[in-house]
């Protein structure tokens, strides 16, 4: 695929998305994963998310109401940043989530997703999709997973092993 094949996708994608309201991050950091849903300190049994930075478009949101907090200095050299939880949650409209790799892209399912927590990311391309809610006269925006593009480290013998499923389909006589 070409460049400007690709930029024009990616303009569609990005049109359609701020069309929907939804928020379109290519190359996000993401961390605190909990694709399984692993009850923590800060996370109750079953509740699947994780977290992404928004520092360059952290005001707007805040303005029309996405909870967007900010992260905790680690030491005295960084700052703190601005940040969404993203909810992902699966169900009627279930998101679309890839796990990429140099030889496979693989889509995962409320199971297999779990994959990402221990995952290296080496990059995340995301779809956030807007909530509105209102209850006892407070209103906001909750953050959900639309789309998930996570490209992940392999393994040093990904490449060798990475044909050898297709070889075996090859194989066999029906």
């Amino acid at each position: 695929m070409n460049g400007l094949f690709q930029n024009d996708i990616r303009k569609e994608i990005k049109e359609m998305a701020s069309r929907n309201n939804k928020i379109v991050i290519e190359g996000a950091e993401i961390f605190f994963k909990n694709f399984s849903g692993k009850k923590d300190n800060f996370n109750p049994e079953g509740k699947r998310s994780f977290c992404v930075y928004v520092d360059d478009i952290s005001d707007k949101l805040r303005a029309d109401g996405w909870n967007v907090k900010m992260s905790k200095p680690r030491d005295e050299d960084t700052e703190a940043r601005p940040f969404l939880r993203v909810n992902v949650k699966f169900g009627d409209y279930p998101p679309n989530i890839f796990m990429v790799t140099e030889h496979n892209k693989v889509q995962l399912d409320e199971i297999s997703v779990s994959n990402l927590d221990n995952a290296y990311i080496l990059n995340a391309d995301v779809i956030i999709s807007p909530y509105h809610w209102e209850m006892n006269g407070k209103s906001g925006i909750t953050a959900y997973l639309d789309t998930l593009y996570a490209t992940i480290e392999e393994d040093p013998f990904a490449g060798k092993y990475a044909d050898i499923g297709k070889r075996l389909d090859d194989d066999l006589p029906f």
